[in-house]
């Protein structure tokens, strides 16, 4: 990660001193380095610079000036996972701030190549935690688009998987604002916020057999269809987390100790986020109303009502009631699913193509989720032709086309894309994600250089990186 400048090209300071580990910077007439050679300017411009960041604990000690290097993390609560951040202080202010990552690598990506196209859905679900269901469906939609199935997608399957992506979407943002609320703390907002987020899981429970980790989107459609009951389960929640959200406003919006912590904190302008990709409700926060779920629609979306938040502040006070608003619109959508959902029972939720369909008559139990009685009948008992496919598919899986597709949706927390390449065989041969918590840490220098080391919680609370969908 590079400390951010002022142009697209490195730049040095008029005396070219060397540039540190960790990137100085320098007030007044400098030269930026552009296509016609070194171009004197005015202001604040930063150096960029590789390195060890001992070697800036050593050129400080040197200089015998009293700066404190600190270490936030990587275990650190407030540092969501383990992130390690490299903090430089002068008194209470921060003057260097570095995110140090990969002290959750998974592996997630490379074990993916080992295994069938299918089983790769239970490794990328695990990635972003708190989002599975959208790292399942960014997955599977680029192996339809290989496969070149997407307009085969039955409408039952996209209704299910909107809805679940909405209700995850809420889940999501209901940790971002209790754990901020925790490390600002207000203990109130996480046990509200966690009680809210209890409802959801509790109904990706009962349709999935899991809480987390749930690996219900496939390619071709999802798992099994929604169980006896989901339909007014999610019908009785609506009004319950309305009621909920409710609380949370009345607990955030105009709450002057809230206000005073946020307002201001953490600013990153429109510049600095198209500067750095941000996405998701941090770009929003700046007023660019940019949803892939309108500028480029998928699963059906375009045929929804919601509106795009966004607001003008660009700090985390906007990005926290931005995210408010966002769940308020998901209930809409979840609303409008859920009348699809009661015109289409009975519909399939698996794409026809039986090379490709992985067995979707399935039954939730008392014990989680297994094969449906009458489906083990019918393949064991009527049709040995129809056991050989099931086995083959279940052991060796599908082939798909060679070639490679990427696709991306918008997750809680930004865009969020799959790049899959395949050689033609039963295995990926690349599966690269772009995750939005990534990106959007690139953005922790510019929120935090310049601030008070109290402030830098509140501006990684309203980055909301998860350290999973990270480091994978």
């Amino acid at each position: 990660m590079t400390t951010p400048h002022t142009d697209d090209t490195f730049a040095s300071t008029a005396s070219d001193s060397a540039t540190t580990a960790g990137g100085d910077s320098s007030d007044g007439d400098s030269f930026v380095y552009g296509d016609e050679g070194y171009v004197e300017t005015e202001g604040r411009v930063f150096q960029a610079g590789g390195g060890d960041w001992d070697d800036l604990v050593d050129e400080a000690t040197s200089l015998n000036e009293e700066r404190i290097v600190v270490n936030m993390g990587p275990q650190h609560p407030s540092t969501h996972g383990v992130l390690r951040l490299i903090l430089e202080l002068d008194g209470e202010t921060v003057t260097e701030a570095r995110a140090g990552i990969g002290y959750l690598h998974t592996g997630i990506e490379k074990n993916m190549e080992f295994r069938t196209w299918t089983q790769g859905v239970t490794f990328c679900t695990r990635m972003d935690y708190l989002m599975p269901i959208f790292n399942e469906t960014a997955y599977c939609l680029a192996v339809e688009r290989l496969l070149g199935i997407e307009d085969q997608i039955p409408e039952r399957a996209n209704v299910i998987r909107v809805m679940m992506m909405e209700l995850n979407r809420m889940g999501s943002h209901l940790v971002c604002l209790a754990t901020g609320g925790m490390e600002m703390g207000a203990t109130t907002i996480m046990t509200t916020g966690f009680r809210e987020r209890e409802r959801i899981l509790a109904v990706f429970e009962m349709i999935t057999g899991l809480r987390m980790n749930n690996a219900y989107v496939r390619p071709g459609g999802v798992a099994q269809d929604l169980p006896a009951g989901a339909i007014d389960k999610v019908k009785e929640i609506i009004p319950q987390l309305r009621t909920g959200l409710g609380e949370l406003e009345k607990l955030l919006n105009e709450n002057p100790i809230l206000k005073g912590r946020t307002k201001g904190i953490g600013y990153l302008d429109l510049t600095g986020c198209i500067a750095l990709g941000l996405t998701g409700p941090i770009l929003r926060s700046a007023g660019l109303p940019h949803d892939l779920r309108k500028s480029d629609p998928y699963c059906g979306y375009e045929t929804y009502d919601f509106d795009v938040i966004t607001r003008t502040g660009c700090d985390a006070y906007d990005r926290l009631r931005n995210r408010i608003d966002e769940m308020y619109q998901s209930l809409r959508i979840v609303e409008q699913a859920i009348a699809r959902l009661q015109d289409s029972v009975g519909d399939p939720v698996m794409v026809t193509d039986k090379k490709i369909a992985w067995p979707a008559q399935l039954s939730v139990g008392g014990d989680g989720m297994g094969n449906s009685l009458d489906h083990i009948r019918e393949i064991m008992g009527t049709s040995m032709e129809a056991l050989i496919h099931h086995f083959k598919l279940v052991t060796e899986g599908f082939r798909v086309p060679p070639g490679q597709a990427y696709v991306a949706i918008e997750s809680p927390k930004g865009e969020l894309g799959c790049h899959v390449v395949s050689d033609g065989g039963t295995r990926p041969y690349r599966a690269h994600f772009r995750d939005p918590s990534f990106n959007n840490l690139q953005a922790t220098a510019a929120m935090c250089e310049g601030g008070m080391l109290a402030d830098v919680i509140v501006a990684v609370a309203s980055i909301d990186p998860v350290m999973g969908g990270v480091d994978r």
